[in-house]
C-alpha cells in the first residue's frame, strides 16, 4: 500500500515538476527603448503597464571629444529650457516599481566619439554628475538618480568605450550600483561596442537581431538568429543576455509574436545567460501591444 501511495505520488509531481522548470526557463524580462517618439506616451505611462523591467531613456546624442554633451528626447521634452526635469517625478515613479531606468547613449545618429582615456574620463565624469549618482547645479533630468547607462554606439569607432566602461563601474563603490548595458548588433563580434564587451564588466547586452540579415529571424527561418545566438552567448561574459528584436513589422527582422513564443523564444530559453528580450521600441510597442502578446512565454 505504501509502495503504491509513493507510485501514485509521483506520478502526481512529474507533471508538476515539469511545469515548474517550464516556468523557470521563461523567467526573462522585458526591455524597452522609450525617448524618440512624442506618440508613445509618457514615462510613467510605460512603468505602469507592468510589461517592462528595464527602461531605456534614448539618446545621449552628443558627447565625447570635447563637446557639450547634448540629451535628445525627441518631442517629449526639451533639455536646454530645462523641461526634462519634469520628468524626475516620472522616473522615481517607474523605480519605485522595481524598474531599472537608464540612461543610453548614443543611437543611430548624433555626433558622439572618445578620442581618449582623459577623454572617457570626462565623459565618466559629467554622466555621473549630471544623471547618476554624482551631484550638479545642471542635472538635464532634475534630482532622479538613474540605474546606469547603456552603451548603443553605432558609429565612430570602438576606442576607449572599455575605458569609460570602466571608469563607471568604479562609481559603484560610491553607493549605488552603476549598472552597464549595451545594445551591438548581431553580427559578432560588434564593431563598436565589441571590444568594451570583452571588459566582462556588462551586466544586460541586448544584442540587435534586427536589420542585419545574416543574423536576423526571416520568414519562419530561425537558424541565422539562434547560430548568432549561440556565438554571442558563447564569447562574452555578461549577467545576462536579451534577443532584440522590432516590435514594427516594418523594421527587418520582426518576429510575428506567434512566431517568436513557439519557434524563437523554446531555441534560446536554454542558455543559462538568456535574460528575456529588448524591445525597440515603446511608440511601435504602443501600436502592436507586441510585449502584451509575448509577456507570459518570455
Amino acid at each position: 500500500m505504501a509502495s503504491q501511495t509513493r507510485t501514485t505520488l509521483s506520478v502526481l509531481l512529474i507533471p508538476l515538476l515539469l511545469s515548474l522548470l517550464t516556468a523557470s526557463a521563461r523567467a526573462g524580462s522585458i526591455a524597452v527603448y522609450w525617448g524618440q517618439n512624442g506618440g508613445e506616451g509618457t514615462l510613467a505611462d510605460t512603468c505602469v503597464t507592468g510589461n517592462y523591467q528595464y527602461v531605456m531613456l534614448a539618446f545621449l546624442t552628443t558627447f565625447g571629444n570635447g563637446q557639450t554633451p547634448v540629451l535628445n528626447l525627441a518631442g517629449h521634452c526639451d533639455p536646454p529650457s530645462g523641461t526634462c526635469t519634469s520628468l524626475t517625478s516620472d522616473i522615481q515613479s517607474c523605480q519605485s516599481r522595481g524598474i531599472k531606468v537608464i540612461l543610453s547613449l548614443g543611437g543611430a545618429t548624433g555626433s558622439y566619439q572618445l578620442t581618449s582615456t582623459s577623454d572617457a574620463q570626462s565623459v565618466a565624469d559629467y554622466l555621473w554628475n549630471n544623471y547618476l549618482g554624482g551631484s550638479s547645479s545642471s542635472r538635464p533630468l532634475g534630482s532622479a538618480v538613474l540605474d546606469g547607462i547603456d552603451f548603443d554606439i553605432e558609429s565612430g569607432s570602438s576606442d576607449y568605450y572599455g575605458d569609460l566602461a570602466n571608469f563607471l563601474s568604479q562609481y559603484s563603490s560610491q553607493g549605488n550600483k552603476v549598472y552597464l548595458t549595451a545594445a551591438p548588433q548581431c553580427p559578432y563580434p560588434d564593431t563598436y561596442v565589441g571590444p568594451a564587451l570583452q571588459t566582462g564588466l556588462f551586466d544586460y547586452v541586448w544584442i540587435q537581431f534586427y536589420n542585419n540579415g545574416q543574423c536576423q529571424y526571416s520568414s519562419g527561418d530561425t537558424t541565422n538568429l539562434v547560430n548568432s545566438w549561440n556565438t554571442w552567448t558563447s564569447s562574452i561574459k555578461a549577467t545576462n543576455i536579451f534577443l532584440g528584436i522590432p516590435a514594427s513589422s516594418s523594421i527587418p527582422g520582426y518576429i510575428p509574436p506567434n512566431d517568436l513564443t513557439s519557434q524563437v523564444l523554446p531555441a534560446i530559453q536554454g542558455s543559462s545567460l538568456y535574460g528575456g528580450i529588448m524591445i525597440w521600441d515603446r511608440y511601435a510597442d504602443v501600436q502592436n501591444n507586441y510585449s502584451g502578446q509575448v509577456l507570459g512565454s518570455v
